[in-house]
């Protein structure tokens, strides 16, 4: 499935490109209205990003040179579909000082990538221990 490229022309996508953007079931921006939300077609779920609109996020991002945030977008699409509960535990050990040792950040990135399939996430993390470890940021702080 060939598709054209997108380009920062095409920003912001739901104003200029619409029907590139559709929810977890399928339903696109057009469709979802306050008719279809009050004849209950339109759920909450269908109000939710998926991993494809943050893809076309990090696509047009790298074509405005900016491939920091590009990188942001393609990690946040793996994040989508990872329970919040699990994604709120490797912040907290993110955080400076609250992880004493690299170990329980190697654990949550063998996690991310093993049963979450979340690949550019776990290098994350794996860097992040390789960093904390380097300046010393186990210590706890406060």
């Amino acid at each position: 499935m060939s598709r054209e490229r997108l380009s920062t022309a095409d920003y912001p996508l739901a104003e200029k490109r619409p029907e590139l953007i559709k929810g977890p079931r399928g339903i696109g921006l057009d469709d979802v209205t306050l008719d279809a939300v009050l004849a209950d077609e339109v759920k909450l779920e269908d109000l939710r990003i998926t991993p494809r609109a943050l893809r076309l996020q990090a696509e047009l991002a790298r074509d405005a040179n900016r491939a920091t945030l590009g990188a942001n977008f393609d990690r946040s699409a793996e994040l989508v579909d990872i329970p919040q509960d699990f994604i709120m535990h490797v912040y907290e050990l993110l955080r400076p000082g609250r992880a004493k040792s690299s170990e329980p950040l190697l654990e949550a990135a063998r996690t991310l990538r093993q049963t979450y399939k979340a690949e550019r996430m776990a290098t994350f993390v794996e860097e992040a221990a390789e960093v904390y470890e380097r300046r010393g940021l186990f210590k706890r702080r406060f």
